[in-house]
């Protein structure tokens, strides 16, 4: 009989409960034999109302074969995580936040205690993604990671591009719909997906990617307008998460960006996530699905269990997602470039134009068919898109377009990205 300890049962954990009451799992041999929570009261109704405990010490000190931990958050899922490492007890996590701070140095404790620590379920929900990227496609030399990692984020852009929605009634919306926290901050503000992509970076380019060097924007400035006109264009507004492969290092951004209609990653919609690997040897390939929720997160902590099971108990071993002893990765924007959409309050309207034509050598005007549009435009703004401009050289422009007297206001500075990158 496999043990198994499990740190919360909130959601996720409810859901771990539920997929391994399965005949599967019983023909398995998995028995959840201790759970640990805050407030056993708010569990005693439940069928696994035995099983409670409030101590973290009922976990170690019986023997517990695999550690669970879908707590979230750093404290105190860091403490417990380490410690059961250092007990020698494999650890399933699904903690995005966990992994992407101290992920290096709780794989190196696992190494040194010849057990594993795995965290499928920490990136892309119930898509299977870290396993992939680190055992099927080990042989190719991956350049880019790229796609759509955060569902709140996507529930809310799919909602204004759909129903030409703002953006403020969009995130209410999926508040209510429970897609997004009271305090949707890390959401919004791209932090979750920046943790996210981190951990992919690390896998992905062997090296240790830290979500702290990565540049963050999010869709909280994102307007109808924004929607709307990028509608007209053929295109679709995403909060990407990408890095690459570059000569000076890894370029790592977390950003809303144009999509065109044709990329596989604009038609992604609501709370689906996708991610889409270069490699080599295999080309793009693409992963699909839920990327949060009850059960299909609950499917990739249950199938990370049953990877331990089948290959590490019982002759215990040293596998890890991250290099051993992996160098730390130099991550910037230095040397890569983008097309950029940028919206405009102009105060003249011509010696604004002018500017632009002085700041900007290959730009075009955007002039938007009125009666082709989602919704109506501030018909008085300026839209246009640059090419091919440096990241450095970007805010060099934007500030001396803000400087001019002819310029009221820069409302939008949006990436496009570029179909030959």
């Amino acid at each position: 009989m496999v043990k198994i300890g499990l740190l919360g049962c909130g959601t996720i954990g409810s859901g771990v409960v539920e997929l391994l009451a399965k005949e599967a799992c019983h023909r398995n041999g998995l028995s959840i034999e201790k759970i640990l929570v805050r407030n056993k009261d708010k569990h005693n109704n439940k069928p696994y109302g035995s099983k409670l405990t409030n101590r973290f010490e009922d976990i170690l000190k019986s023997d517990i074969d695999i550690v669970v931990e879908v707590m979230g958050g750093i404290d105190p899922a860091y403490f417990y995580v380490k410690q059961s490492l250092l007990k020698g007890r494999h650890v399933v996590t699904a903690n995005k936040d966990l992994i992407a701070k101290f992920g290096n140095e709780l794989q190196k404790i696992a190494r040194q205690n010849g057990v594993r620590l795995l965290f499928e379920a920490s990136v892309g929900g119930g898509i299977p993604i870290i396993k992939p990227l680190s055992e099927c496609l080990a042989v190719n030399s991956i350049s880019e990671v790229k796609g759509i990692v955060n569902g709140t984020t996507n529930f809310i852009l799919s909602r204004m591009a759909n129903s030409g929605m703002t953006y403020e009634a969009a995130l209410k919306e999926a508040q209510q719909c429970g897609y997004a926290e009271a305090n949707p901050e890390a959401d919004v503000m791209g932090f979750d997906a920046a943790r996210k992509l981190a951990i992919l970076s690390s896998i992905a380019y062997r090296s240790n990617v830290d979500y702290e060097d990565i540049y963050i924007e999010g869709i909280n400035n994102i307007s109808a307008d924004d929607i709307s006109i990028a509608k007209y264009l053929g295109c679709s507004i995403k909060l990407l998460a990408l890095s690459r492969r570059t000569e000076k290092g890894i370029m790592a951004r977390v950003a809303p960006v144009l999509l065109r209609n044709t990329n596989p990653l604009a038609g992604v919609a609501d709370v689906y996530n996708a991610i889409i690997v270069k490699g080599d040897a295999v080309g793009d390939v693409l992963f699909f699905g839920q990327g949060a929720g009850k059960l299909p997160t609950a499917s990739a902590v249950v199938g990370d269990i049953f990877d331990i099971v089948r290959h590490s108990l019982g002759n215990r071993c040293q596998v890890s997602s991250y290099e051993e002893e992996a160098p730390t990765a130099k991550v910037d924007m230095e040397g890569c470039s983008s097309d950029f959409f940028i919206r405009i309050k102009p105060r003249s309207r011509v010696e604004a134009m002018d500017k632009i034509a002085g700041l900007f050598e290959r730009f075009e005007f955007v002039f938007p068919d009125r009666s082709k549009l989602q919704r109506p435009v501030d018909p008085d703004q300026i839209v246009f898109i640059a090419y091919d401009i440096s990241e450095g050289d970007i805010d060099k422009r934007i500030k001396s377009l803000k400087a001019t007297t002819s310029v009221d206001n820069v409302l939008s500075i949006l990436r496009i990205e570029r179909e030959d990158q």
